[in-house]
């Protein structure tokens, strides 16, 4: 059995999955994928399992309805751990994410650290075909969010992701609620605050090319309220370790 599971959340995207499993395939093609599909209307849950009928490593989780990236993660995170995968992957269905980065990323996840990050903004890091206005939307974000919660972590926000399953197991999943870039910034905090080894790798982030971006205002208000909530309440608190950085 394969020691990692990547974990591929979809609601339409349709246009893109065939080729984002086709490019996991090529870069990490020992390991397991599962598409947690939330009921998406234009057919993407029955593409997934006509491709999962043609492989053996790829399964499909059907949601009845859209629940938000939180609860599909955490969907997914539930099989992992209950199948006994060592590493598991987040990474987006729409090819913003490139899977030519996960060798590096994995192995520095089987180096020690509990939580690696694809990362747009260290050293090396990169965004393409981005709008000014949503560049300094994530810098924002990333700002106030390290700033409110005392981190050291650039990109709090990102979704391209290795988590050792041990340190997930670490964590009370089921306290946590939050969707979109909030529940990003909440599974790397309690990481963090509680001492586990976190490393930012440099990844280009590219902008889909096709299908719509599922980002809205309320994710964003979302993200802006827990986070200064958070802050307020625990942050002040805490003494944050040293990182390892790449």
């Amino acid at each position: 059995m394969a020691d990692t599971l990547v974990i591929i959340p979809t609601y339409n995207e349709i246009d893109n999955l065939e080729r984002i499993v086709g490019r996991l395939r090529q870069s990490v093609p020992e390991v397991d994928l599962l598409v947690v599909d939330d009921a998406s209307p234009d057919g993407t849950g029955d593409l997934a399992e006509r491709l999962a009928a043609a492989d053996p490593h790829l399964t499909v989780l059907h949601r009845h309805a859209k629940d938000g990236l939180g609860r599909a993660y955490l969907a997914g995170f539930d099989v992992a751990l209950s199948g006994g995968y060592q590493y598991v992957v987040e990474i987006d269905a729409d090819g913003s994410h490139d899977p030519a980065s996960l060798p590096a990323m994995l192995a520095l996840a089987r180096a020690g650290n509990d939580l690696v990050i694809g990362s747009r903004w260290v050293k090396g890091g990169a965004v393409a075909n981005w709008p000014w206005v949503r560049q300094a939307i994530s810098r924002a974000g990333n700002w106030y969010a390290r700033v409110a919660l005392r981190s050291s972590i650039r990109d709090i926000t990102a979704g391209f992701r290795v988590y050792r399953a041990s340190a997930l197991r670490d964590l009370d999943l089921s306290a946590v609620s939050s969707q979109g870039y909030c529940f990003q910034v909440e599974l790397a905090w309690q990481l963090e605050r509680t001492g586990h080894r976190i490393a930012e790798h440099p990844i280009t982030f590219v902008e889909r090319a096709t299908g719509r971006s599922k980002m809205h205002s309320g994710i964003v208000l979302e993200a802006l309220v827990r986070v200064t909530i958070w802050g307020v309440t625990y942050a002040p608190i805490f003494s944050w370790p040293r990182r390892e950085r790449r």
